[in-house]
């Protein structure tokens, strides 16, 4: 997908490369400094460019060729991380994909992106091998373990509480082990490193703009672009030995983005979480001691309302992030409250973005904060407010649309032209501009301020959910006669997912029908995208031409 390059000046010295090249470079340069951990193992920068290039020739000798898709559907794991940069060697693509997702999610992740091959986890194979039947019986499915990355004495335990359990997979021919797999490449010549800036590197996957799931295709050139701003911005020179929690999952955005390909980008330390806990978590940043921490603002909800957080001494920070939702300023200020009793010496910085702009393209300053201000631009991205849908910018503290452009803005959504051209469009000077379908406004210092959403949309736990998305399921099954689907106010999730279902005429609201519908939900949506309650209403209300009145259901919603 060919995209012209935005036309605005550039400040900061991008480097032309892959993503892969860009790491490899930091491993030059820093041999000895650590990669990642991963449950207490370290593994060194010197070590990680054999294990992308062995990676490499498995997947050359299996042929997969330049352009070619491979889906990874894994939490933050060694073998994650080593697929993604080993794909990347070759010029493929890396269709990144939630393991949590439905059966029927990774069926039309897989035909959608017509992935030559894919990489779960064992404890995902018979789900992701059922996705796989329904899509392409002969993609074959590489089996990664967890205990293959962990220490021996906790490769040993993880094995006895769960990894037994799923230690019979792969039990299909053309299924492979992952161990077994980056073993076939031998001696398999790589192609040289060749660099496309138009070139689409990575797939993530979101509800865009629009509301309907699609691909947004990114580029090698927006995610080192993104490492090189996250640099820029983090109030400290990002050497080597710096050690960032890496809490936020490799298929989003946020943890690819910033918590993986920036770090590695810049010779710093990931430590990888595969899944969050409160304990974990609190085990984790009093154990390791980051220097950078970033989240959703439930994990910091959660965060400074966990015992097992008492004592920490967080004087280790230098930055602490908050995006994928809009941090309330009540939960900021309780927060930086914490991190100062707690001998920090920085404050929470919120950020916004989109993954049509990879994550974040506007976060609050280092030493400065303006009441529910999202922050400034950073280096080389440009925000504008204007009338919704135009170019017509508006005056400094009005209510607009906002658009931003820059180095990091999507090369397109996959296979949807139009779609494309109505989110990023091209202005008069040849600039490539992302409407975000967002609704807010810049004030006379430049601070940006996000007031709402344009368009229906649910923000759980940093993760977008479409309602219209939700109700054209619900709708289809036989005992629905109508649904609404809404966001109630939650305090850890920010918002959770409920559902208002009329049902048909002579099926009776038991709990049985509520059982079945949500057994229908959990084969049919996502872990994030699920709701958590169904209500059963005789009717639900509507608007004059005949449409759910949504807005009424979130009104009561919010009075109880």
């Amino acid at each position: 997908m060919k995209r012209e390059t935005p036309n605005l000046p550039r400040s900061l010295p991008y480097p032309e490369t892959t993503m892969f090249g860009a790491v490899a470079e930091a491993a030059r340069l820093y041999p000895d400094s650590i990669a990642w951990v991963f449950m207490g193992k370290k593994t060194k920068y010197s070590r990680i460019i054999p294990l992308f290039e062995q990676a490499a020739r498995a997947f050359a000798a299996a042929g997969v060729q330049r352009g070619d898709f491979v889906t990874i559907c894994m939490p933050n794991c060694p073998q994650a991380v080593i697929c993604l940069y080993a794909l990347n060697r070759i010029g493929a693509v890396a269709n990144m994909v939630h393991p949590l997702s439905a059966q029927g999610e990774i069926t039309h992740y897989l035909t959608y992106s017509g992935s030559k091959m894919m990489l779960t986890l064992d404890l995902f194979y018979e789900k992701s091998s059922a996705a796989r039947d329904a899509a392409d019986p002969h993609i074959p499915l590489l089996v990664a373990r967890m205990q293959s990355e962990l220490p021996p004495h906790l490769a040993l335990a993880y094995y006895a509480v769960k990894g037994k359990d799923f230690h019979r997979f792969p039990n299909r021919a053309g299924d492979l082990l992952w161990t077994d797999f980056v073993k076939t490449g031998g001696n398999t010549p790589l192609p040289p490193v060749e660099y496309d800036p138009q070139r689409t590197a990575v797939m993530l996957y979101s509800g865009g703009t629009t509301g309907t799931a699609k691909g947004i295709c990114l580029s090698d050139f927006n995610f080192n672009a993104l490492g090189m701003q996250i640099r820029e911005c983090a109030g400290c020179d990002f050497r080597p030995g710096l050690k960032f929690l890496s809490v936020m999952p490799i298929f989003h955005g946020f943890g690819l983005g910033i918590g993986i390909h920036t770090v590695l980008e810049n010779a710093a330390t990931s430590i990888l979480i595969p899944q969050f806990t409160n304990d974990s978590y609190a085990k984790l940043v009093k154990q390791h001691k980051p220097n950078f921490i970033a989240g959703v603002p439930s994990i910091f909800e959660s965060m400074i309302h966990n015992p097992a957080m008492e004592g920490a001494d967080l004087s280790c920070l230098i930055g602490v992030f908050s995006g994928g939702d809009t941090l309330p300023p009540q939960l900021k200020e309780q927060a930086d409250q914490f991190l100062r009793e707690h001998k920090a010496t920085v404050q929470i910085r919120e950020g916004y973005g989109l993954t049509e702009c990879v994550t974040a393209s506007c976060v609050t300053p280092v030493d400065t904060y303006k009441r529910g201000s999202i922050g400034l631009p950073l280096r080389d991205m440009a925000y504008k407010i204007v009338e919704p849908g135009t170019f017509r910018e508006l005056p400094r503290g009005e209510e607009g649309e906002i658009i931003l452009s820059g180095p990091t803005l999507m090369l397109g959504y996959y296979k949807n032209e139009e779609q494309t051209e109505e989110t990023i469009r091209t202005d008069g000077d040849g600039t490539r501009w992302l409407f975000t379908g967002d609704i807010g406004t810049i004030d006379a210092d430049g601070y940006v301020y996000y007031v709402r959403r344009m368009k229906r949309m649910i923000i759980t736990n940093g993760y977008n959910v479409y309602p219209s998305q939700l109700e054209r399921e619900l709708d289809q099954h036989p005992d629905v006669h109508m649904s609404c689907v809404i966001g109630v106010p939650h305090q850890q999730r920010g918002q959770m997912v409920k559902a208002y279902i009329q049902l048909e005429p002579g099926v009776a609201p038991t709990k049985e029908e509520h059982d079945k519908l949500m057994a229908f939900c959990r084969h049919q949506f996502a872990g994030f995208a699920r709701p958590r309650e169904i209500e059963f209403r005789e009717s639900l209300p509507l608007t004059l031409v005949g449409k759910v009145a949504y807005h009424i259901l979130e009104e009561e919603a919010a009075e109880k």
